[in-house]
């Protein structure tokens, strides 16, 4: 028989406001400048503040009278206008599906198999390949898949791939990077050591282990260093833009400059219009003639949802100021001379500087950059945890990874450290690490294993 029980518990909920406010504050300027435009698109009764009032009586006037022509039934019949409650996440990140390559690369390929004559199902052929090659210029999809979705077989796949893969630029259709050589070697018409290098030693060349590559090909160091150098010249990715490297442009979002001894924060918003709340809309809430119920409740959910995106945008404004400033009160000898003087700091130490919850800091923090005197630095760069010297100073596991990169680039190349070696080393400089530590440093620098490091 069911019963009825009432029980007690605490649950925690997030306000509309809190949400839109937790959004906001994780956007950097830009994505800041795209969400106040999508508002502005979104709510009528949130406006950019006007900088120029009209000089003209008449201009006003009729400017009022305009105002005051709002026709209510489109309004209310447009069901976009009653998603006021609901605030989207802008926040988070849009995956961007990998596309093939772009429509100019692929037409240039076509055009080169087209003049070699090649039948209209091996054109077929070709078009379903090069729809499945990504931007690196290799094959995502395995052949036999591509026989089987086009009804042909795997002989008359391979053969067409073959040939796109000897185009200009050769190696593109590669399913691996040692095909992919290959193929421009064959096209450089390069053979000998190189290409027996690539063919039949790959992986003991890919792994440094030059010794047997000199065993197996008869050859001397001299002459397997320059078999080596033309395999480096090669272009491991020859999809879209080949070795041309894409500039990444940052726009930090907050300035720091000292003046007359002070620190000052000032927040790159300038291209941010400024904002404010319709006063046709908010008249239409004092008491106006000819308005009803159901208008004038369309009229106070989009008054109120206006003042709530003004106020997230202007506490993330403050909260950004007050961060930075605790930031630069823990880090004032690194603002002033630079990186090797950076403190260990945490996250929790500048929530309890600013009084605010650690999770508030991690978006304030997180892809917010800002320009110091020296240079661009993330925000996320000033926090590092840190490690006691012999001498009894604390100091930031960055300056430690600095100093690891350094003994990494002076090694010499022959006989490159191992991270026994190099913990034995900063240890001698006083930094108390261990081998397993010194690996995890390693690995965070993305710097490969001593042997793979090893040259001739």
């Amino acid at each position: 028989m069911p019963t009825l029980q009432q029980t007690q518990k605490l649950v925690q909920h997030l306000s509309p406001q809190q949400i839109l406010q937790s959004s906001i504050l994780q956007l950097n300027s830009l994505m800041l400048e795209e969400r106040i435009l999508a508002e502005l698109e979104q709510n009528p009764a949130l406006e950019m503040t006007e900088q120029d009032l009209p000089a003209n009586t008449d201009e006003a006037t009729d400017t009022a009278e305009n105002e005051e022509e709002i026709d209510w039934e489109e309004l209310l019949n447009s069901p976009e206008d009653y998603n006021v409650s609901r605030f989207e996440d802008y926040s988070k990140e849009e995956v961007d599906i990998q596309l093939a390559a772009s429509e100019e690369f692929v037409e240039n390929l076509t055009r080169q198999l087209v003049d070699l004559g090649l039948s209209e199902e091996d054109l077929r052929i070709a078009d379903e390949i090069l729809g499945n090659i990504n931007n690196e210029g290799y094959l995502t999809a395995e052949p036999v898949l591509v026989a089987d979705r086009l009804q042909v077989s795997e002989e008359a796949v391979e053969e067409v791939r073959q040939q796109i893969m000897h185009l200009n630029p050769p190696g593109v259709g590669a399913v691996d990077l040692q095909e992919c050589l290959i193929a421009q070697l064959e096209a450089r018409e390069v053979d000998g050591l190189a290409l027996a290098l690539v063919a039949n030693h790959f992986e003991d060349f890919a792994n440094r282990r030059y010794h047997r590559v000199m065993q197996a090909l008869g050859c001397t160091e001299e002459e397997l260093q320059e078999t080596i150098d033309v395999v480096t010249r090669l272009n491991p990715k020859p999809g879209i833009g080949g070795t041309t490297v894409i500039g990444e442009y940052i726009v930090p979002d907050l300035l720091v400059e000292e003046q007359d001894g002070k620190w000052v924060i000032t927040l790159n918003d300038t291209t941010l219009p400024e904002l404010n709340v319709s006063p046709a809309y908010i008249s239409m809430l004092s008491g106006q003639k000819g308005v009803d119920s159901e208008a004038r409740q369309f009229v106070r959910r989009k008054v109120e949802s206006a003042r709530w995106f003004i106020q997230a945008v202007q506490q993330r404004r403050d909260t950004m100021v007050r961060v930075m400033g605790a930031i630069i009160a823990r880090q004032k000898d690194f603002f002033r001379t630079g990186t090797g003087h950076l403190r260990p700091m945490v996250l929790k130490d500048i929530a309890e500087d600013v009084n605010m919850d650690i999770s508030t800091i991690s978006r304030v923090t997180n892809g917010k950059y800002v320009q110091t005197p020296h240079q661009i630095y993330e925000l996320k760069y000033f926090f590092t945890e840190g490690m006691t010297t012999d001498q009894g100073e604390e100091v930031s596991t960055r300056l430690i990874k600095e100093e690891l990169q350094k003994l990494i680039e002076g090694e010499d190349k022959r006989k490159p450290l191992n991270d026994e070696a190099l913990a034995g080393k900063l240890n001698e400089m006083g930094y108390p690490v261990a081998r397993r530590t010194v690996a995890k440093y390693r690995e965070q620098l993305k710097v490969p294993v001593a042997r793979l490091r090893r040259e001739l």
